[in-house]
């Protein structure tokens, strides 16, 4: 029987990464979250399962009050939202009083994203003979032509290839359809038939992406990868796996798709995540404009 807030905390994390499908990372952040936020109820001298919406106000007030930066402000009240809304749902609380309370506003950072020579350079000169060497351009490859974030990436197995589509369970444990028709043909099948069999070495594995024990590999890994590939090839600014899944969505934006489509294909949950991209497509809207005014184009 659980007697106090951390044992709550335990099995909360649990919850988080067995039925909401939150990451390690997450789920650990979470937790380091609330065992601060059990300290400021301590020092308050109240009861984490009877706090009022005005009391958990007085934690965001808190949490300003430190001088955190917003984005980490936000991430607490996140923690405690969500803490809350599992503690109602196993009826050990009655509501949850963070609902109603907003997080502070973040300032969205515009997205870095490679310009399409960088991307003609990362796909030169591909050394077949070379496992290694192909396995992580196939990485870039996939990462580029498909949107798809690295947790997402790690868990695909060679079964969920489905001609040129499939599916994949993305945050909070959502489901869609993800294209990689684009993905070079000869790479994907020169991966899938040597690559991926040479670097198995005899094991087994239902994983696309396995090391040479059969295991996926880890987010951590792929993300070394990217960054030493694109090192080598000399591109100038940092390059991390969401990059890519950034400069798929540029591109797809500036080549005319709509915003809410291309919200899909990446699995945002709403629109307002995808309009973060809308100011990389002015270059193509001033041509839109200038080839279709009638004074513009004189």
């Amino acid at each position: 029987m659980k007697t106090n807030m951390q044992d709550y905390i335990i099995s909360f994390k649990e919850y988080l990464i067995y039925e909401l499908n939150y990451s390690e990372k997450t789920s650990t952040t979470y937790e380091l979250a609330l065992l601060e936020y059990e300290k400021f109820l301590k020092d308050k001298n109240l009861k984490f399962k009877s706090i009022t919406n005005k009391e958990a106000n007085l934690y965001k007030a808190h949490l300003i009050e430190k001088g955190y930066e917003n984005k980490t402000s936000a991430l607490h009240m996140s923690a405690a939202r969500t803490f809350y809304n599992y503690l109602v749902e196993i009826k050990e609380c009655i509501e949850n009083p963070f609902n109603g309370i907003k997080n502070p506003k973040i300032a969205k950072k515009l997205p870095n994203f490679l310009k399409d020579s960088e991307i003609t350079d990362l796909f030169k000169d591909i050394n077949y003979d070379n496992d290694t060497q192909v396995r992580d351009i196939f990485i870039i490859e996939l990462l580029y032509t498909t949107g798809l974030r690295v947790s997402e990436l790690c868990n695909i197995k060679v079964s969920d290839l489905n001609n040129g589509s499939l599916k994949v369970t993305g945050k909070g444990s959502k489901e869609r359809i993800v294209y990689y028709k684009a993905c070079d043909e000869y790479l994907l099948n020169y991966y899938l038939k040597n690559t991926r069999v040479n670097i198995l070495n005899g094991s087994s594995s239902e994983y696309l992406l396995p090391n040479k024990f059969g295991k996926p590999l880890t987010t951590r890994t792929i993300e070394n990868i990217v960054k030493k590939y694109t090192e080598k090839k000399e591109i100038k600014s940092k390059v991390t796996p969401h990059t890519l899944r950034h400069t798929y969505a540029t591109d797809l934006l500036n080549n005319g798709a709509d915003i809410r489509s291309v919200g899909e294909l990446l699995g945002h949950e709403s629109l307002s995540t995808t309009q973060i991209y809308t100011h990389v497509t002015s270059d193509r809207l001033k041509s839109v404009y200038s080839k279709t005014h009638p004074r513009a184009k004189k």
